[in-house]
């Protein structure tokens, strides 16, 4: 484990994420959290505002595949404008 933490490459990546810099790596590590977190509240979302029409599992299933459809796009423009510095 000590070997994996002070491997330089391991090390830049834990203070770019850290700082809030948006490299390659820390984009795509944003980017799969938000995909993660959309899954979940699209479910949420989906169990909540369908469940009485097409059933517990069926709206979970179809909001956790809807849930996505606009958070990836927002994720991705968004690391893009940051990683840019477009809003500075």
């Amino acid at each position: 484990m000590n070997e994996l933490l002070n491997d330089p490459l391991i090390h830049n990546f834990l203070s770019d994420f850290m700082a809030g810099e948006v490299t390659l790596w820390t984009g795509t590590v944003w980017l799969a959290i938000a995909a993660g977190l959309s899954i979940v509240g699209g479910a949420i979302g989906g169990v909540v505002l369908a469940s009485k029409d097409l059933g517990y599992e069926l709206a979970a299933m179809i909001g956790g595949l809807f849930g996505p459809a606009a958070v990836i796009p927002a994720t991705v423009l968004g690391l893009l404008l940051i990683g840019s510095g477009s809003l500075n």
